[in-house]
């Protein structure tokens, strides 16, 4: 069972799809946002939730103060469990897209502060890179994006303008933080 771990909405259920997706752990969340929290990103933020799965991380980072969040899912399984989970839940402040990532990316006009990025682990690393480069117009300068991934996966690679600030193991997950700015050079950690 999918729960919001902390925040207005905390303990409240989450629906996962059937298939599909392999929604972030309770544990790591917890450890995640409490990274976030503590570097002050959550409170007041634009965020975006690309390959949403369940929303687990769009709606944690509602609950715990964000302004708004766009929670993008291509699958109908994870559009689906996305709008119930904000429906059933009543969780203000979110909107559920059903559309593949590259393709909101090229239409969408908002302005990010923070973007979750957890795509397949099957994703074609071309494709990634390609929705990277896509999103260097979407977010704000400064903007944190996380990016979740297998701890067994090798780096993505990071196109211009994106600082890998830093990353983290958590189990089988490793995160990496980076930053955005348009005068920024691709740089590893």
């Amino acid at each position: 069972m999918t729960r919001i771990v902390a925040g207005e909405y905390r303990g409240r259920v989450l629906r996962v799809p059937d298939k599909g997706t392999r929604p972030t752990s309770e544990r790591v969340r917890e450890a995640l946002f409490s990274r976030l929290e503590s570097w002050d990103e959550i409170a007041g933020a634009a965020v975006l939730d690309l390959y949403a799965g369940s929303g687990a991380l769009g709606l944690e980072a509602l609950s715990r103060g964000a302004r708004s969040c766009v929670l993008v899912d291509q699958a109908r399984g994870a559009y689906r469990a996305v709008t119930d989970n904000i429906s059933r839940n009543r969780i203000a402040g979110a909107k559920a897209v059903k559309s593949e990532a590259l393709r909101f990316l090229n239409t969408t006009d908002g302005k990010f502060s923070l973007v979750f990025l957890d795509p397949p682990y099957d994703c074609d690393p071309t494709d990634f890179l390609a929705v990277l480069r896509a999103l260097r117009s979407r977010v704000i300068p400064g903007a944190l994006i996380v990016v979740e991934d297998s701890a067994r996966s090798p780096q993505p690679q990071w196109p211009s303008g994106y600082i890998c600030d830093s990353q983290r193991k958590w189990g089988e997950t490793r995160v990496w933080f980076l930053t955005f700015s348009e005068e920024g050079g691709s740089v590893e950690a």
